[in-house]
């Protein structure tokens, strides 16, 4: 199964230990295969909307910065608790703050 892992923003500035740590942490998972992506993502991005016929397309940086994602970590694994326990791990080794694992369905 694969889940999708998303973190959002923190007020923790990264520092040698966490980068060290995370560096561990993604080649420990890309040699045991479960890692497919991983990645940083721009904070805003563009938001585009859709109601009835009518698109818009809005530039971020949007009011609630907080709710956006930061960085993200598809894997693969046998199941749902294995994915919140690399979540814990995770969280283990970034310190504070919020991330979210959902299944991804599909090919």
């Amino acid at each position: 199964m694969r889940y999708l892992m998303t973190t959002r923003p923190s007020d923790t500035a990264p520092d040698e230990h966490l980068y060290a740590e995370m560096s561990r942490f993604i080649e420990e998972l890309s040699a045991a295969g479960v890692l497919l992506a991983t990645g940083g993502l721009e904070l805003g991005g563009v938001l585009v909307a859709s109601v009835g016929d009518e698109i818009t397309v809005t530039d971020g940086p949007f009011a609630e910065a907080k709710e956006a994602v930061a960085g993200f970590a598809l894997i693969e694994v046998r199941s749902r608790e294995e994915a919140v326990e690399l979540a814990r791990r995770f969280r283990r080794i970034v310190g504070d703050g919020e991330s979210v694992v959902q299944q991804v369905f599909g090919p």
